[in-house]
């Protein structure tokens, strides 16, 4: 009966679905650890515009020069 009774009341322990990974537990950014097809390209994708990633002054120097 006091089985019954904690569970009632939401008192019974919960274990979580999936352990947290060790590699990105504790990082900023967990998905740069991660491996597979759709993390790769996304990883990608990421890398190419932090490369092509410019401010808006340059930008603006640049749209000023062509025209």
């Amino acid at each position: 009966m006091d089985k019954q009774t904690d569970e009632k009341k939401g008192k019974h322990k919960t274990k979580p679905a999936l352990k947290p990974d060790d590699k990105t537990l504790h990082t900023t950014d967990p998905q740069e650890n991660m491996e597979g097809p759709v993390s790769s390209v996304m990883q990608n994708i990421k890398d190419k515009t932090e490369e092509n990633d410019e401010s808006k002054e340059e930008a603006d120097r640049k749209k000023d020069k062509n025209m």
